[in-house]
């Protein structure tokens, strides 16, 4: 990404820097809190655009126990804490009139879909988008990092399609393919001037920011996307142009700090 591109995206969002890089990743376009209610700062919808929120499920118990392993497009359960997580995104986004809730078909994405929808004024279902699943990890599922090895998930990342797992398993290239397709059936669903709200994962949220970002996809695997966190990003209907408000915001709830490791 160019660092004019970057700038511009620290204008938007209001941070002095282009990007902040912690231990948890980098994060592109950091929200301008307001301090009375410490959320981010957001505008009323530009003319002639569509608004995406991206919400990321919350905490799950890992299939390996102490052991974290890979669980990709597994259907893993949230922890107790991911609940309260998902319940909060839910809360957040009340204050936002959502034309549509749309949700990774896995049960960790439904129950915070299905929080999004509670939380809504009117009535609603949320809508299942088998392109939103999360990547599938194949032959790597349960398995550790050192099981499969750093150096072929640092090829894995630098998008090297030859070291692809097994049964059934996903590229990121493949990934953003079908994430992508999916997202564009959600703004056309989508009227202008409207937002919708997409209850997914890790990975599926980075290969949609990654597009607004206009970021090589090798370098998308270094997002930042917490646990139950929330990416804003608006989209020009004539021109097709996004533009990121915010990434990775999670509201403040007193929750413990969630374990975020292997996905």
């Amino acid at each position: 990404m160019t660092a004019l591109r970057l700038l511009a995206l620290s204008i938007i969002t209001g941070s002095c820097s282009a990007f902040t890089l912690g231990a948890d990743g980098k994060n592109a376009a950091p929200a301008k809190m307001c301090d009375v209610e410490n959320i981010p700062i957001l505008d009323e919808i530009p003319e002639g655009h569509k608004r995406l929120f991206m919400v990321r499920h919350g905490e799950v118990i890992n299939p390996g126990g102490d052991r974290p392993v890979y669980y990709g497009a597994m259907d893993v359960p949230l922890s107790p804490l991911g609940e309260l997580e998902a319940i909060e995104a839910g809360n957040y986004l009340k204050r936002f009139d959502l034309q549509h809730v749309a949700s990774s078909p896995l049960s960790r994405a439904m129950f915070g879909a299905q929080q999004v929808c509670d939380n809504q004024n009117d009535s609603k279902d949320a809508v299942v988008f088998e392109g939103f699943k999360e990547l599938d990890r194949g032959a790597w599922c349960g398995k550790t990092k050192d099981e499969i090895g750093a150096d072929n998930l640092a090829r894995f990342d630098a998008c090297d399609e030859s070291i692809t797992p097994g049964d059934g398993g996903e590229s990121y290239p493949t990934l953003k393919s079908r994430v992508i397709a999916s997202r564009d059936d959600l703004l056309e669903m989508t009227n202008v001037g409207r937002a919708s709200a997409i209850v997914s994962h890790l990975q599926v949220t980075r290969a949609m920011l990654s597009d607004a970002l206009e970021m090589d996809i090798k370098e998308m695997a270094g997002l930042k996307i917490g646990t139950a966190s929330i990416t804003c990003v608006d989209y020009c209907s004539a021109t097709g142009k996004q533009t990121v408000r915010f990434q990775s915001f999670k509201p403040e709830s007193g929750l413990e700090q969630s374990k975020d490791g292997a996905n």
